[in-house]
């Protein structure tokens, strides 16, 4: 179990944002959800939904003072294995308070574009759009975006949500982190309000 890993739900292909390994728990996005069950490529249960929020708009375009929230917690099994490295071996640490402003360089990883990087675009009311070499297709929904310093751990700041118009957007981790608190009565490795 690791962050950038193909989850499975239903009929739902995504990508898993954060592996919290005291908690046990994992995140991706909310639109990813599906009966339950949450399994890997190759079937195997890896856990169960805990909770979440979608309220991803339909269409095309998002104004950019509506809010969207779209985060899925999934309570791990006890027999699952977990760390916090990227498939390119890229640790990915936990710092909510973290904020991205425009301009700032970052990465997303998906299952099916793998890492793809470039800039902040703008920042809205909890997420943010993306420019500049950020890509994605179908299955890369819920895969973490961080600031990915030369060499260094990558830091989370985002789920990816979708692609509104021609930005990829990102719900913001910070926002993801205190609706966890808020659902869930917990709290996420590095959160501190």
């Amino acid at each position: 179990m690791f962050p950038g890993m193909e989850i499975r739900q239903d009929n739902h292909v995504c990508t898993l944002a954060y592996v919290d390994t005291s908690l046990r728990m994992a995140f991706t996005a909310g639109h990813c959800r599906g009966g339950g069950t949450v399994t890997d490529r190759d079937n195997n249960v890896i856990g169960h939904l805990a909770a979440f929020r979608n309220n991803t708009p339909s269409g095309a375009t998002v104004a950019t003072h509506e809010s969207i929230d779209d985060y899925e917690a999934i309570a791990l099994a006890d027999n699952v294995t977990m760390n916090t490295i990227l498939p390119g071996g890229r640790p990915l640490t936990s710092n909510p308070a973290a904020v991205v402003a425009p301009g700032q360089a970052v990465c997303h990883f998906g299952i099916s574009t793998g890492e793809t990087c470039g800039t902040v675009d703008s920042v809205n009311n909890g997420w943010f759009t993306m420019s500049g070499g950020v890509t994605s297709q179908r299955g890369d929904s819920g895969g973490p975006v961080y600031l990915a310093p030369e060499g260094g751990p990558g830091q989370i700041v985002g789920i990816f949500n979708s692609v509104w118009g021609e930005s990829p957007a990102a719900v913001s981790w910070r926002t993801a982190c205190d609706e966890v608190r808020q659902d869930l009565g917990i709290t996420v490795r590095g959160w501190q309000p």
